[in-house]
C-alpha cells in the first residue's frame, strides 16, 4: 500500500502546480468600458477559461480646452470583480497630455486610483499599470513621470507596469514590467489596409527587437473588431452603434476582425521570438461580442498556445 500512496502522492504534488486547464499559463482579461458589469455571459467566461486576472480601466488622463490634465471616462461599478480574480487598476493617459508640464499628476493618479479602489472594495490589488501611446517627442517626460509614479505605487507596496506597442525601438520605460500590445499594428483609415488590428507582416519590423528587449514582458492579442465608415474611399469614422454617423449613398462600411489564425499566427511569432512573454496571455477585452466570436476550444488554443 506505501509503494501505491507515494506514487500517487507525487501525482497530486504535481498536478496542484498547474490549473485545471493543464498549462501554466497565466490567462488574463482586459476591462475596457466605462461601467463593470459583470454579467452571467462574462462570469461564465472567466470560470471557464481560469481567467485570474483583469487590468480594469479605471479612467483616462485628458488635456481639457483650458489645458488642464484631467480625467475622463471614470468607470462606474455596476457589479464588482469576481472573488479570486486579481485586479490590475489601469489608466489611459493620452500622448498630449505629455506635451506640457505633469507636476502632480503621478501623485493625483495614484491618490485617485487608491480612492476608487476603496470606494468600490476592489481588495488585494498588486499592481497599477499605465497606458500611454508614447513617442520620441514625449519619452523624456513620460519616463520622469513613470519615474515618480514607481515610487509612489512602490511606497504602496504596488508594482508598475505600461504598455508597449510600437515603441520596442525605443529604451524601456522606468516601470516594473510590461504588456506588448499585439495589435493597431497598421492604418485603420486606409481602406486598402484590410488588417489594421492584427498583421504580422506589419509587425515584424519590430518583432525582432522582442528578444533583447530590458523589460519583463506579458503579451495580450486582439479579440475586438471594428466597423469603419469610408466615403468615396476615404476614412470618416468608427461606427460604434448604426446610428454613430451619417451613412450617405455610395459610402461604404468596412469590418476589420482579426480571424483565429491571425491571433495563432501572432502567439506562436511572440513565442519564437521570447517565449517569457507568453507566460502571460491577456485578450483584449472582455465584453460580450468579443467573448462569442469563438468557440470556446478557440479561446483555449490561444491561452495554451
Amino acid at each position: 500500500m506505501k509503494r501505491l500512496l507515494l506514487p500517487l502522492l507525487l501525482m497530486l504534488t504535481l498536478l496542484s502546480c498547474y490549473d485545471r486547464h493543464g498549462d501554466d499559463t497565466r490567462r488574463s482579461m482586459y476591462y475596457w468600458s466605462t461601467v463593470l458589469d459583470i454579467d452571467s455571459a462574462k462570469a461564465d467566461f472567466i470560470d471557464r477559461h481560469g481567467v485570474g486576472r483583469i487590468y480594469l480601466r479605471y479612467f483616462d488622463v485628458v488635456r481639457d480646452a483650458s489645458g488642464a490634465l484631467t480625467p475622463n471616462a471614470t468607470l462606474a461599478f455596476k457589479t464588482g470583480v469576481p472573488h479570486g480574480v486579481e485586479t490590475v487598476p489601469t489608466v489611459y493617459i493620452t500622448n498630449d497630455c505629455m506635451l506640457g508640464d505633469v507636476g502632480g499628476l503621478a501623485e493625483k493618479i495614484c491618490l485617485r486610483i487608491k480612492q476608487m479602489s476603496r470606494t468600490n472594495d476592489i481588495d488585494g490589488v498588486k499592481e497599477i499599470q499605465m497606458d500611454c501611446d508614447w513617442t520620441r517627442l514625449t519619452r523624456k517626460r513620460y519616463f520622469r513621470f513613470l519615474e515618480e509614479l514607481r515610487a509612489l505605487a512602490h511606497a504602496d507596496g504596488l508594482t508598475l507596469s505600461v504598455t508597449i506597442l510600437h515603441q520596442l525601438s525605443q529604451p524601456a520605460p522606468p516601470a516594473d514590467r510590461g504588456v506588448r500590445m499585439m495589435y493597431n499594428t497598421g492604418d485603420f483609415t486606409d481602406l486598402a489596409c484590410e488588417k489594421p488590428i492584427l498583421d504580422m507582416r506589419d509587425a515584424a519590423p519590430y518583432m525582432h527587437r522582442l528578444h533583447s528587449y530590458r523589460l519583463h514582458l506579458s503579451s495580450a492579442y486582439p479579440l475586438f473588431g471594428w466597423r469603419i465608415l469610408f466615403r468615396r474611399g476615404r476614412y470618416v469614422g468608427i461606427m460604434h452603434k448604426d446610428d454613430d454617423l451619417p451613412v450617405l449613398p455610395g459610402d461604404s462600411i468596412v469590418v476589420r476582425q482579426p480571424s483565429l489564425g491571425d491571433i495563432m499566427t501572432a502567439v506562436k511569432a511572440v513565442g519564437r521570438k521570447r517565449p517569457d512573454a507568453n507566460r502571460e496571455v491577456i485578450l483584449y477585452d472582455l465584453s460580450n461580442p468579443n467573448i462569442s466570436k469563438f468557440n470556446p476550444d478557440d479561446y483555449e488554443k490561444i491561452f495554451n498556445h
